[in-house]
């Protein structure tokens, strides 16, 4: 199969292939995610995990997450524990949005002809749910899911797109929020940014040797003009 091909592949930018992260990095949902994976537990009578466990898990593929965040619960109780974490998020999915600024960040990457793309823990048909957002239709070039490919950290989702657009590592930038995404891009050979924003706190971030963190999307947005 031929590479699809991103917009004007310059040497001119340090990075064609922009992948992100989406809970906790465009998406502000963590707490909303936090408190769906600590309800799904409680229902199926698992010790509830505090907030920091809960949050470290947001990025993973949602077995794996919940399995994580509730290591007493029996595993052929995780269809249960799947089954009421979905019932909890899509009281309130609703509820959540995209980060303030967000949009005008994308919308200028976007001009200066970056492919943009989603690499999330979340799956395929939650992805897509939210990509029919009017604002976002045509927004970003292509898109991989755990549900499709491997959970965070493995860096299957980073190799695939790469692949499909053919970008090599070197000009491949991943941005999260969580160490998840930034393991993943070091498996991958990928450079990275991490906000702090999000799921992770951000002095876990240092080891992993992100280029920058960024505090807001403003301070993301201002470092991806000067430096992608």
């Amino acid at each position: 199969m031929p590479h699809l091909h991103c917009p004007d592949l310059s040497t001119s930018r340090q990075f064609d292939l922009i992948a992100f992260d989406w809970d906790g990095t465009l998406f502000d949902s963590t707490a909303v995610i936090t408190r769906c994976i600590q309800n799904a537990v409680r229902d199926v009578g698992g010790t509830v995990p505090s907030d920091r466990e809960a949050a470290y898990v947001i990025g993973m593929g949602l077995m794996q997450a919940l399995g994580t965040a509730a290591p007493d619960v029996p595993t052929e109780r995780y269809p249960e524990l799947g089954e009421r974490f979905r019932h909890h998020y899509l009281a309130h999915q609703n509820d959540i949005s995209l980060f303030e600024g967000v949009l005008a960040m994308l919308g200028e990457l976007k001009s200066r002809q970056h492919c943009l793309t989603v690499a999330t823990g979340k799956n395929r048909r939650g992805l897509d749910e939210v990509l029919q957002a009017v604002e976002l239709h045509g927004m970003f070039d292509g898109s991989r899911t755990a549900d499709e490919t491997a959970g965070k950290p493995h860096p299957r989702m980073l190799q695939e797109l790469m692949h499909e657009f053919g970008v090599a590592p070197a000009r491949t930038l991943m941005i999260g929020d969580t160490t998840h995404d930034l393991q993943m891009a070091l498996n991958a050979g990928c450079p990275s940014v991490a906000v702090s924003y999000g799921a992770h706190e951000p002095d876990t971030f240092h080891a992993l040797n992100p280029l920058y963190i960024a505090h807001s999307v403003r301070q993301l947005h201002d470092w991806l003009l000067r430096n992608a």
